[in-house]
């Protein structure tokens, strides 16, 4: 055979190939061994374009392509830079912002979260128990601390694909659930909740978020009488930064677990409710709703992580789902906005994984609502621990600030898997 009708024998092939592989992957072809065919073929095109179009595979991480085309293609294979510093600026509505190439594998640590508190079946009320109380450390060990240095723009982190990040088992890597309830699959959707938009009005002009302590005499390892070095002045610090981000914030000072020169947080979370709902009444324009806590834990626990060469402590995103094993769906605990409140944490959580790798404990779920009803962007978020000294929480609200920040002006912190077989057919072509 000449060297002509080989060169003709295998371009006719390849039109086959690739007119099978149009047939099936556009004409929504019935046939099994059709689609695994053409999910073969997908795959190596995948491969090629990862290997020889590589703008194609830094695009997938953008979720809208209605502006990119075939010439763009063409001209970032040639000059990438260019698509970088568009998505990093925002033309387009990008997952996460890059600044290079992300690992296709994702890194899973923590696969299963461990309760190492006894369960309590004689607790049926919010009200009865203490949120730092019946809470599990989410596994971090003694003087557990690890070096991760990172700038708020940059992501060296992991970034999750979502195809990933749809399914309910890969998701509870990312969770510590107490054992006196369940985050089952008809709670916890997380296709859905990958897909609620978390963005807010950025107006300064009315009250957009409040800030709030259900336990405001929660102190640290160095606090004094003085209440600015508990958790109060952590409230006062958060308050400040989002301030300066532009929001207009409220931040609740008063006290609802000290009721007649005692400590007592029995009715702590009724007390609260009372009191932010009044301020929520006045300001209806409040979209966000944090609870600032501190956690309690073991003495030996030391729940510390480094950024940007300072001491922090961790950050954990706390969800009660109004959901226990004996009695079901707690329904005078009934919560409307519990899918949002899980959306809600379930993204920081990933943008948290994105910038600030080691910075977050795995969120936690109890069976109560604490004061989660009040809106659809209401947060509870333990900063640090009693172990924890006033600065190395303090220090935690500027990547807290962060994170907040990206999670209200829409970023996502995953990136999307394509198809990109019709990138090969139209190169060759």
């Amino acid at each position: 055979m000449s060297v002509k009708k080989y060169r003709r024998a295998v371009f006719l092939i390849i039109m086959l190939i690739l007119t099978i592989v149009f047939y099936f992957i556009f004409c929504g072809g019935k046939n099994a061994i059709g689609n695994v065919l053409a999910g073969v073929i997908s795959g190596a095109g995948n491969f090629l374009a990862g290997e020889y179009v590589p703008s194609y595979t830094f695009y997938d991480s953008v979720e809208s392509q209605s502006e990119y085309t075939l010439k763009n293609s063409i001209l970032n294979d040639i000059y990438p830079t260019g698509e970088y510093y568009r998505i990093y600026a925002g033309q387009g509505e990008a997952c996460v912002s890059y600044d290079g190439y992300v690992d296709t594998i994702a890194q899973v640590v923590n696969i299963t979260g461990q309760d190492d508190n006894k369960e309590d079946n004689n607790q049926n009320q919010e009200n009865d128990v203490s949120v730092e109380s019946d809470k599990a450390t989410g596994g971090e060990t003694e003087s557990e601390k690890s070096t991760n240095i990172i700038a708020a723009d940059t992501v060296t982190g992991n970034v999750y694909d979502r195809q990933d990040l749809n399914d309910y088992n890969f998701c509870q890597q990312f969770y510590t659930v107490t054992s006196i309830t369940s985050l089952t699959k008809e709670i916890f959707r997380p296709s859905e909740f990958l897909d609620k938009d978390m963005k807010i009005t950025h107006d300064s002009s009315s009250p957009q978020i409040l800030i709030f302590h259900t336990h405001s005499q929660e102190k640290f390892a160095d606090s004094t009488d003085d209440d600015s070095t508990s958790i109060l002045g952590v409230g006062d610090y958060l308050t400040e930064l989002l301030t300066g981000k532009g929001y207009n914030v409220i931040h609740d000072r008063s006290v609802y677990d000290y009721v007649d020169g005692k400590l007592d947080r029995s009715k702590a979370y009724t007390y609260a409710e009372q009191g932010i709902e009044s301020i929520l009444e006045s300001n209806p324009s409040i979209e966000v709703v944090i609870d600032l806590h501190r956690d309690g834990v073991a003495d030996t626990t030391h729940l510390v992580t480094e950024v940007d060469g300072r001491q922090m402590a961790k950050i954990m995103f706390f969800n009660g789902i109004s959901y226990s094993n004996v009695k079901g769906n707690i329904n005078y605990l009934y919560n409307p906005y519990r899918d949002d409140n899980l959306a809600m944490s379930l993204q920081m959580h990933l943008i948290g994984e994105a910038y600030y790798p080691g910075f977050l404990r795995r969120n936690y779920i109890n069976a109560y609502r604490y004061c989660l009803h009040e809106r659809a962007k209401s947060m509870l978020i333990e900063a640090g621990a009693q172990t924890n000294t006033f600065e190395e929480v303090k220090n935690a609200m500027e990547p807290l600030a962060d994170m907040l920040d990206k999670l209200l002006t829409g970023v996502r912190a995953y990136w999307m898997r394509k198809n990109y077989a019709w990138c090969v057919i139209m190169y060759i072509i």
